[in-house]
């Protein structure tokens, strides 16, 4: 099975770009692996559309990123089947979340889409200053979110073993050189 863990977002945002950097935690911090599995992690950034070929082209898909839903407190973490979107999840705290939205839902209308998991968090919405600092609840909630992603792969049937213990921020800070 060809899996493939996409993190999304703005990292230039704060907390919007928490699917990225999660997606380099994992991809600096442990080993995928597995006779019949392979895991493939991407920074997706804020291409929505552009994914579409690369989306299609796996067995399964694991989407991190931010998230707006009702009621929901900064650090709230929602792990839902694309296919089942539980009411309370709203997709407007920012443009790449309906821009997201709006791709799989393209995929999904031409029968190409995999079976997909959304792990997402609600961020604090900084507005129009960059920073690539993350709000203590959010990188709380990271903990949970690493933790719900390692135990879905494994569900899966792919061993995974940690190789690093490299730190979520620091990640952040330097996400603009890329991992």
């Amino acid at each position: 099975m060809k899996i493939l863990i996409l993190g999304i977002g703005n990292i230039l945002f704060g907390d919007e770009g928490i699917g990225v950097h999660l997606s380099n935690l994992l991809k600096l911090n442990y080993n995928f692996s597995g006779e019949q599995h392979s895991v493939e992690i991407i920074d997706g950034g804020t291409m929505a559309q552009h994914l579409i070929p690369l989306i299609t082209q796996y067995d399964s898909v694991l989407i991190l990123d931010s998230i707006d839903a009702k009621d929901a407190k900064i650090g709230d973490v929602y792990f839902f089947d694309f296919s089942a979107i539980p009411n309370q999840i709203t997709w407007a705290g920012s443009a790449h979340e309906v821009e997201m939205l709006q791709t799989l839902r393209m995929i999904e209308m031409l029968g190409d889409l995999p079976p997909t998991k959304i792990l997402g968090v609600k961020p604090f919405i900084i507005g129009e200053n960059p920073t690539f600092e993350l709000t203590q609840e959010v990188k709380q909630a990271a903990k949970l979110m690493e933790s719900q992603a390692i135990k879905y792969l494994e569900s899966l049937g792919v061993q995974v073993s940690k190789k690093a213990n490299q730190d979520l921020q620091e990640i952040a800070r330097l996400s603009y050189k890329g991992y």
